[in-house]
């Protein structure tokens, strides 16, 4: 396709795997061209290197990042929309890839602030997801496996032994009875070299982390080991982006929804917005902090204190609020380069009551 020579200061993308839909405006807002071109860095480069500078919108989606990073290289402003946040987006009455292109180039025109923009992740930090992300799916493998295994078992009024996870499957070659045996034992084998991969993840995190100050001063607060510090640093990656930390319980979707109208304020459960790997690893953290392991701490009898006020699904409650308090714990730790202080309220309280 050649270049237009027509002057176009905003253009909308709707990213295909086969093909980009363009829609191109003038600072008046008028459409001035659009169609479609090959997705690949060669038919971005015949459309966008060396034009004037224009500001380009796209969705977020799993190739924004080198997109945009390509278009940024060659001098343009690029946005990159929140399709959750963008419902003329992603629940138009008539979609279709060209009119979601025109309707990011308007919206963008208009004001970018519409379409929620969201940062773009560096090539380092998503390089350390890439590995988390990882290391979690040959988790999630192993433990269908191992769940298939156990279940199999039961069904023979035979349930295997417990074991440490390094020695589970070699266990339980041995208590497997004969019929079930070709059955059962190349899934066991399976489970045991997963088991060493995910040890060798485990080395790479530790070595990833070491690297990253950040995650000695995120591992201070007991239960979180250093996959959730990772994840935590990888994914804010800058923790001056919020201005205050409790911003950050909303980012990871530990909010709970908002539903007001007039008088009427309705209590619902949590957006479930933004990243899914740490808001999962943070709720794993706030369950280990309220269980039998956990230490005592703020954080601990902030949600104990919740469990005891009993109610509906009370436990699970004061395991979402304790996760997104320690979202927020995080970031004040790290934005202020704080050593972390555990019983910090309970002592400030105890100030107060005595000089009452």
């Amino acid at each position: 396709m050649a270049k237009t020579t027509k002057t176009a200061t905003v253009v909308g993308l709707d990213l295909g795997d086969r093909w980009i839909h363009f829609c191109s405006l003038d600072a008046q807002g008028e459409e001035v061209e659009s169609g479609k071109i090959l997705t690949g860095r060669a038919g971005l480069e015949l459309r966008f290197c060396g034009t004037a500078r224009a500001r380009i919108a796209l969705e977020a989606g799993p190739q924004t990042n080198w997109i945009a990073r390509l278009l940024s290289s060659w001098g343009h402003e690029v946005i990159v929309a929140n399709p959750r946040e963008v419902r003329a987006i992603s629940h138009g009455h008539k979609k279709s890839d060209r009119v979601d292109a025109a309707m990011l180039a308007r919206l963008a025109w208009a004001d970018p602030r519409l379409l929620c923009p969201v940062t773009l992740r560096g090539e380092e930090a998503q390089l350390r997801r890439d590995l988390l992300q990882a290391r979690g799916l040959l988790v999630q493998i192993r433990t269908q496996l191992v769940n298939h295994v156990r279940g199999t078992m039961k069904k023979r009024g035979q349930p295997l032994p417990r074991s440490t996870s390094a020695r589970w499957a070699r266990d339980s070659q041995g208590v497997l009875p004969d019929p079930l045996k070709p059955i059962l034992q190349p899934l066991l084998q399976l489970v045991e070299v997963l088991g060493a991969e995910v040890d060798r993840y485990d080395r790479q995190v530790q070595q990833v982390g070491s690297q990253e100050p950040a995650t000695a001063l995120l591992q201070q607060v007991n239960g979180v080991g250093p996959i959730t510090a990772l994840a935590f640093a990888a994914t804010i990656e800058n923790p001056q982006r919020f201005a205050r930390s409790r911003l950050v319980g909303g980012y990871v979707g530990l909010a709970p929804k908002s539903d007001r109208s007039g008088e009427t304020a309705k209590q619902k459960g949590i957006t479930h917005r933004g990243d899914e790997m740490l808001r999962c690893l943070l709720v794993q953290s706030a369950q280990y902090i309220l269980g039998p392991f956990g230490k005592d701490c703020d954080l601990r009898r902030y949600g104990l204190s919740l469990v005891q006020r009993g109610g509906r699904a009370a436990k699970k409650r004061a395991v979402v609020a304790v996760a997104r308090k320690l979202a927020v714990l995080l970031h004040r730790l790290w934005s202020g380069q704080a050593v972390y202080d555990p019983l910090y309220q309970a002592k400030r309280s105890e100030l107060a009551t005595q000089a009452a």
